[in-house]
Protein backbone atom coordinates (compact mmCIF):
# COMPACT_ATOMS: atom_id res chain seq x y z
CA UNK A 1 0.00 0.00 0.00
CA UNK A 2 1.28 3.46 -0.98
CA UNK A 3 -0.19 6.33 1.07
CA UNK A 4 1.08 8.91 -1.44
CA UNK A 5 -0.79 7.31 -4.38
CA UNK A 6 -3.93 6.91 -2.27
CA UNK A 7 -3.91 10.60 -1.30
CA UNK A 8 -3.09 11.68 -4.87
CA UNK A 9 -6.07 9.66 -6.18
CA UNK A 10 -8.35 11.19 -3.54
CA UNK A 11 -7.14 14.73 -4.39
CA UNK A 12 -7.75 14.10 -8.11
CA UNK A 13 -11.34 12.94 -7.50
CA UNK A 14 -12.03 15.89 -5.20
CA UNK A 15 -10.58 18.36 -7.74
CA UNK A 16 -12.89 16.95 -10.42
CA UNK A 17 -15.91 17.23 -8.16
CA UNK A 18 -14.96 20.75 -7.03
CA UNK A 19 -15.43 21.96 -10.60
CA UNK A 20 -18.80 20.22 -10.80
CA UNK A 21 -20.72 22.57 -8.53
CA UNK A 22 -24.13 21.29 -9.55
CA UNK A 23 -23.23 17.78 -8.38
CA UNK A 24 -21.96 19.16 -5.07
CA UNK A 25 -25.16 21.17 -4.63
CA UNK A 26 -27.29 18.12 -5.39
CA UNK A 27 -25.31 15.91 -3.01
CA UNK A 28 -25.65 18.36 -0.14
CA UNK A 29 -29.07 19.79 -0.92
CA UNK A 30 -31.25 16.86 -2.00
CA UNK A 31 -31.06 14.79 1.25
CA UNK A 32 -31.73 17.91 3.33
CA UNK A 33 -34.74 18.90 1.22
CA UNK A 34 -36.13 15.35 1.41
CA UNK A 35 -35.80 15.30 5.19
CA UNK A 36 -37.55 18.69 5.47
CA UNK A 37 -40.36 17.45 3.22
CA UNK A 38 -40.66 14.25 5.26
CA UNK A 39 -40.93 16.19 8.52
CA UNK A 40 -43.78 18.37 7.27
CA UNK A 41 -45.53 15.57 5.34
CA UNK A 42 -45.86 13.56 8.56
CA UNK A 43 -46.40 16.70 10.64
CA UNK A 44 -46.19 14.49 13.74
CA UNK A 45 -42.92 14.52 15.72
CA UNK A 46 -43.39 10.90 16.86
CA UNK A 47 -43.69 9.56 13.32
CA UNK A 48 -40.75 11.66 12.14
CA UNK A 49 -38.60 10.41 15.06
CA UNK A 50 -39.37 6.83 13.98
CA UNK A 51 -38.92 7.15 10.20
CA UNK A 52 -36.43 10.02 9.96
CA UNK A 53 -33.31 8.25 11.29
CA UNK A 54 -33.83 5.27 8.99
CA UNK A 55 -34.05 7.60 5.99
CA UNK A 56 -30.92 9.36 7.25
CA UNK A 57 -29.18 6.09 6.46
CA UNK A 58 -30.92 5.43 3.16
CA UNK A 59 -30.59 8.85 1.48
CA UNK A 60 -26.75 9.07 1.66
CA UNK A 61 -26.46 5.44 0.53
CA UNK A 62 -28.61 6.06 -2.55
CA UNK A 63 -26.93 9.33 -3.52
CA UNK A 64 -23.40 7.99 -3.04
CA UNK A 65 -24.35 4.92 -5.11
CA UNK A 66 -25.41 7.12 -8.04
CA UNK A 67 -22.48 9.55 -7.79
CA UNK A 68 -19.89 6.77 -7.52
CA UNK A 69 -21.32 4.50 -10.22
CA UNK A 70 -21.64 7.34 -12.75
CA UNK A 71 -18.29 8.93 -11.79
CA UNK A 72 -16.38 5.64 -11.99
CA UNK A 73 -18.04 4.68 -15.25
CA UNK A 74 -17.00 8.05 -16.70
CA UNK A 75 -13.39 7.24 -15.78
CA UNK A 76 -13.69 3.80 -17.36
CA UNK A 77 -15.22 5.04 -20.64
CA UNK A 78 -12.84 8.00 -20.94
CA UNK A 79 -9.86 5.64 -20.58
CA UNK A 80 -8.56 7.41 -17.46
CA UNK A 81 -8.88 4.28 -15.35
CA UNK A 82 -7.16 2.06 -17.88
CA UNK A 83 -4.28 4.53 -18.28
CA UNK A 84 -3.86 4.54 -14.50
CA UNK A 85 -3.86 0.75 -14.45
CA UNK A 86 -0.94 0.68 -16.89
CA UNK A 87 1.14 2.44 -14.23
CA UNK A 88 2.71 0.63 -11.27
CA UNK A 89 -0.28 1.39 -9.05
CA UNK A 90 -1.87 -1.24 -6.82
CA UNK A 91 -5.63 -1.69 -7.08
CA UNK A 92 -5.88 -1.21 -3.34
CA UNK A 93 -4.30 2.26 -3.60
CA UNK A 94 -6.81 3.32 -6.26
CA UNK A 95 -9.78 1.92 -4.38
CA UNK A 96 -8.73 3.52 -1.11
CA UNK A 97 -8.29 6.82 -2.95
CA UNK A 98 -11.84 6.61 -4.25
CA UNK A 99 -13.09 5.55 -0.82
CA UNK A 100 -11.27 8.43 0.90
CA UNK A 101 -12.58 11.08 -1.52
CA UNK A 102 -16.17 9.89 -1.53
CA UNK A 103 -15.98 9.17 2.21
CA UNK A 104 -15.10 12.81 2.88
CA UNK A 105 -18.03 13.91 0.74
CA UNK A 106 -20.29 11.47 2.57
CA UNK A 107 -19.14 12.88 5.93
CA UNK A 108 -19.98 16.45 4.87
CA UNK A 109 -23.28 15.37 3.33
CA UNK A 110 -24.42 13.45 6.40
CA UNK A 111 -23.19 16.21 8.72
CA UNK A 112 -25.33 18.82 6.94
CA UNK A 113 -28.46 16.64 6.95
CA UNK A 114 -27.96 15.64 10.56
CA UNK A 115 -27.43 19.25 11.71
CA UNK A 116 -30.67 20.32 10.02
CA UNK A 117 -32.57 17.33 11.42
CA UNK A 118 -31.41 17.85 15.02
CA UNK A 119 -31.90 21.63 15.09
CA UNK A 120 -34.56 22.86 12.68
CA UNK A 121 -36.54 19.61 12.40
CA UNK A 122 -36.19 18.76 16.11
CA UNK A 123 -35.32 15.09 15.64
CA UNK A 124 -35.08 13.30 19.03
CA UNK A 125 -32.48 10.60 19.65
CA UNK A 126 -31.91 8.29 22.61
CA UNK A 127 -28.34 7.68 21.43
CA UNK A 128 -25.67 10.22 20.57
CA UNK A 129 -25.52 12.27 17.40
CA UNK A 130 -21.93 11.05 16.86
CA UNK A 131 -23.13 7.44 16.79
CA UNK A 132 -25.82 8.36 14.28
CA UNK A 133 -23.19 10.19 12.21
CA UNK A 134 -20.91 7.13 12.31
CA UNK A 135 -23.64 4.77 11.10
CA UNK A 136 -24.81 7.21 8.40
CA UNK A 137 -21.25 7.62 7.06
CA UNK A 138 -20.84 3.84 7.00
CA UNK A 139 -24.10 3.62 5.04
CA UNK A 140 -22.78 6.20 2.58
CA UNK A 141 -19.51 4.25 2.22
CA UNK A 142 -21.57 1.11 1.56
CA UNK A 143 -23.43 2.98 -1.19
CA UNK A 144 -20.08 4.14 -2.60
CA UNK A 145 -18.71 0.57 -2.63
CA UNK A 146 -21.87 -0.81 -4.26
CA UNK A 147 -21.74 1.96 -6.87
CA UNK A 148 -18.11 1.16 -7.65
CA UNK A 149 -19.02 -2.50 -8.13
CA UNK A 150 -22.14 -1.76 -10.19
CA UNK A 151 -20.22 0.53 -12.57
CA UNK A 152 -18.45 -2.53 -14.00
CA UNK A 153 -21.71 -3.80 -15.50
CA UNK A 154 -22.80 -0.58 -17.22
CA UNK A 155 -21.65 0.71 -20.59
CA UNK A 156 -23.34 4.12 -20.44
CA UNK A 157 -24.15 6.61 -17.67
CA UNK A 158 -27.84 5.99 -18.33
CA UNK A 159 -27.36 2.29 -17.64
CA UNK A 160 -25.42 3.13 -14.46
CA UNK A 161 -28.35 5.17 -13.16
CA UNK A 162 -30.72 2.32 -14.04
CA UNK A 163 -28.76 0.02 -11.75
CA UNK A 164 -29.85 2.11 -8.79
CA UNK A 165 -33.41 0.68 -8.64
CA UNK A 166 -32.02 -2.81 -9.32
CA UNK A 167 -29.51 -2.66 -6.44
CA UNK A 168 -31.27 -0.35 -3.98
CA UNK A 169 -35.07 -0.45 -4.44
CA UNK A 170 -35.57 -4.14 -3.48
CA UNK A 171 -33.47 -3.54 -0.38
CA UNK A 172 -35.54 -0.46 0.50
CA UNK A 173 -38.77 -2.47 0.26
CA UNK A 174 -37.41 -5.29 2.44
CA UNK A 175 -35.34 -3.37 5.01
CA UNK A 176 -38.23 -2.79 7.43
CA UNK A 177 -38.87 0.83 6.52
CA UNK A 178 -42.44 0.21 5.34
CA UNK A 179 -43.31 -2.97 7.27
CA UNK A 180 -41.39 -4.45 10.23
CA UNK A 181 -39.28 -7.33 8.96
CA UNK A 182 -40.68 -9.66 11.63
CA UNK A 183 -44.17 -9.21 10.11
CA UNK A 184 -43.09 -10.21 6.60
CA UNK A 185 -43.60 -13.65 5.10
CA UNK A 186 -40.86 -16.06 6.14
CA UNK A 187 -39.17 -16.13 2.74
CA UNK A 188 -39.18 -12.34 2.51
CA UNK A 189 -37.69 -12.04 6.00
CA UNK A 190 -35.02 -14.59 5.03
CA UNK A 191 -34.07 -12.49 2.00
CA UNK A 192 -34.03 -9.30 4.07
CA UNK A 193 -31.63 -10.97 6.53
CA UNK A 194 -28.90 -11.12 3.87
CA UNK A 195 -29.38 -7.59 2.49
CA UNK A 196 -27.01 -4.95 3.91
CA UNK A 197 -29.61 -2.17 3.92
CA UNK A 198 -31.62 -4.15 6.50
CA UNK A 199 -28.70 -3.84 8.94
CA UNK A 200 -28.24 -0.17 8.03
CA UNK A 201 -31.83 0.69 8.95
CA UNK A 202 -31.72 -1.56 12.03
CA UNK A 203 -28.62 0.31 13.23
CA UNK A 204 -30.27 3.71 12.72
CA UNK A 205 -33.36 2.49 14.57
CA UNK A 206 -31.16 1.20 17.41
CA UNK A 207 -29.42 4.59 17.75
CA UNK A 208 -32.84 6.24 17.94
CA UNK A 209 -34.17 3.95 20.66
CA UNK A 210 -31.18 2.97 22.82
CA UNK A 211 -28.48 5.10 24.49
CA UNK A 212 -24.91 3.93 24.06
CA UNK A 213 -23.54 1.00 22.06
CA UNK A 214 -25.66 -2.12 22.45
CA UNK A 215 -24.54 -5.53 21.23
CA UNK A 216 -27.13 -5.36 18.45
CA UNK A 217 -25.82 -2.01 17.27
CA UNK A 218 -22.22 -3.26 17.22
CA UNK A 219 -23.29 -6.32 15.21
CA UNK A 220 -25.14 -4.11 12.72
CA UNK A 221 -22.09 -1.85 12.32
CA UNK A 222 -19.80 -4.85 11.77
CA UNK A 223 -22.14 -6.25 9.09
CA UNK A 224 -22.39 -2.88 7.28
CA UNK A 225 -18.60 -2.45 7.37
CA UNK A 226 -18.07 -6.04 6.19
CA UNK A 227 -20.50 -5.62 3.28
CA UNK A 228 -18.72 -2.41 2.24
CA UNK A 229 -15.36 -4.23 2.26
CA UNK A 230 -16.86 -7.13 0.28
CA UNK A 231 -18.27 -4.73 -2.33
CA UNK A 232 -14.88 -2.99 -2.57
CA UNK A 233 -13.18 -6.36 -3.06
CA UNK A 234 -15.64 -7.24 -5.84
CA UNK A 235 -15.00 -3.80 -7.34
CA UNK A 236 -11.27 -4.58 -7.35
CA UNK A 237 -11.91 -7.81 -9.26
CA UNK A 238 -13.72 -5.87 -12.01
CA UNK A 239 -11.31 -2.94 -12.05
CA UNK A 240 -9.58 -4.01 -15.29
CA UNK A 241 -12.86 -4.57 -17.10
CA UNK A 242 -12.84 -2.79 -20.46
CA UNK A 243 -15.88 -0.93 -21.66
CA UNK A 244 -17.10 0.18 -25.05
Amino acid sequence: MNIGITLATARRILRQLRHDRRTIALMLGVPSILMILLRYVFDRPGAFDRIGPMLLGIFPLVIMFIVTSVGTLRERTSGTLERLMTMPIAKLDLLLGYALAFGLLAFVQVGVVLAISLTWLDLHLAGSAWTLLLVAVLDALLGMALGLFASAFARTEFQAVQFMPAFILPQTLLCGLLVPREQMAGWLEAISNVLPLSYATDAMREVTAEPGFSGTLILDIVVIFGCALLALALGAVTLRRRTG
